[in-house]
């Protein structure tokens, strides 16, 4: 049986909604006429709806933190994090706990609506998370983008670390270039986790805009200027188009993930990187994330921007 999906409309663009699957951007595209639909990012499939595959998703809210946290583990104030690993190939907890959770959906418009999520930390999913918070998110389609508002709020007697992002899958075509301006890249090790903060000849690059075609990244960059441009060119089967991704404060980094293989990749806004709570001796420009008093708010805007020839 399909999810039920909220469907928003502003004039060609459309966006569906999948509240019960994670909070998700189930798909985002224009209308063409004649039942031909451009897909800005890639599409769920009936098969991903009907599996509540969050990952399958055009995209998804990460919260109350962004990418990895190792081993699952870390100590925030003196409460302790104790959260379950996400891939039986590694102990780490993943991209928080928002994507596992059912949110409600409400239609405040034709081209409007609001997802919220309260988590108390007694579920399943959320167990290990020792803080309750609240989180909102406001989607809204104008007339030529698609603008996300994503807030979290401390609900709990302490004050709780937090992050904020956004996991949007992009179609990979051949000659699809990334712009984006950044200051530094966090190095990994075999897991994905940050081991050192360097600035490779591939910042220049990606600032002057470079195709995706042989990037192997899994990586997070800080310093992000606010605005990552992917270009597709003309082809026989398809316009020439671009898509922004435009956001301020707290969203100043990037994850970038570029599998080889795949017919997709990943341009991810967020506000923390990988492991933040775990990393020491690093300026809070470069590995973000925030803590939030009691009844605090973290809010952020993220604008996908579209431009067709």
């Amino acid at each position: 049986m399909l999810t039920r999906l909220l469907r928003l409309e502003s004039g060609p663009l459309r966006a569906e909604l999948a509240p019960a699957i994670g909070g998700s951007l189930a798909r985002f595209y224009s209308e063409l006429g004649r039942g031909r639909r451009w897909h800005w990012l890639r599409p769920a499939t009936d098969g991903a709806l009907r599996a509540r595959d969050a990952r399958a998703m055009a995209s998804f809210p990460l919260l109350p933190f962004c990418n990895r946290l190792r081993n699952g583990r870390a100590t925030y104030a003196g409460r302790h994090i104790a959260l379950e690993p996400h891939h039986s190939t590694a102990p780490h907890a993943l991209h928080g706990l928002g994507w596992q959770l059912p949110w409600q959906g409400e239609m405040l418009g034709a081209a409007h609506a609001r997802l919220t999520l309260r988590h108390g930390g007694e579920d399943r999913a959320g167990a290990g998370w020792p803080w309750p918070f609240e989180a909102v998110q406001d989607i809204r389609l104008y007339g030529s983008g698609l603008q996300l508002e994503l807030s979290i709020r401390n609900l709990g007697d302490a004050p709780m670390p937090a992050g904020l992002g956004h996991h949007p899958y992009l179609p990979r075509r051949r000659g699809t270039r990334l712009t984006a301006s950044l200051a530094g890249q966090w190095q990994t090790d075999a897991e994905c986790l940050p081991t050192a903060l360097e600035r490779p000849a591939l910042l220049q690059q990606l600032a002057q805009g470079r195709p995706v075609q042989g990037l192997r990244l899994d990586n997070n960059f800080c310093g992000w200027q606010g605005i990552a441009r992917v270009d597709w060119p003309a082809s026989s089967r398809h316009p020439q188009s671009a898509l922004t991704l435009s956001a301020g404060a707290p969203l100043t980094l990037l994850a970038l993930y570029t599998p080889p293989q795949a017919r997709w990749f990943c341009v991810e806004p967020v506000s923390n990187c990988t492991d933040w709570l775990n990393l020491q001796g690093f300026a809070p420009a470069a590995t973000g994330g925030t803590g939030l008093a009691p009844g605090a708010t973290l809010h952020s805007v993220l604008r996908l921007e579209t431009f067709m020839k």
